[in-house]
């Protein structure tokens, strides 16, 4: 992929009662051209010296570099959590095709 074609996946856990919500809300924002939402992961971590387990959902998040701020601020914002899971992967390759249409959504020139 050349410079400018770049997207990135933001991996974000969130209580299951508010995933959609904050999926809705990220793509009508155009944050992010999809999210898709895995709805039942379990995550052990550790929490203020203790060892939790907790039922989650799964965010996969598709967006750009250049609008991962405004995204991860965003997230900040209306996620319930004091420190949210929110982690950004690059995309090394992907359908050519697919990455366009994430740059269109993004950018806000979709088609929608």
């Amino acid at each position: 992929m050349g410079k400018g074609k770049e997207v990135l996946v933001v991996l974000c856990t969130t209580p299951p009662d508010v995933a959609e919500d904050i999926a809705k809300t990220l793509v009508e924002e155009r944050l992010a051209a999809c999210v898709n939402v895995v709805p039942a992961v379990t995550s052990f971590y550790w929490w203020e010296g203790k060892l939790q387990r907790d039922g989650e959902s799964l965010l996969v998040i598709k967006t750009t570099p250049e609008t991962y701020g405004k995204l991860e601020s965003r997230l900040k914002e209306i996620h319930p959590y004091t420190v949210p899971e929110i982690l950004a992967l690059p995309v090394r390759d992907g359908n050519p095709d697919y990455i366009n249409w994430v740059l269109g959504e993004v950018s806000g020139h979709g088609k929608a």
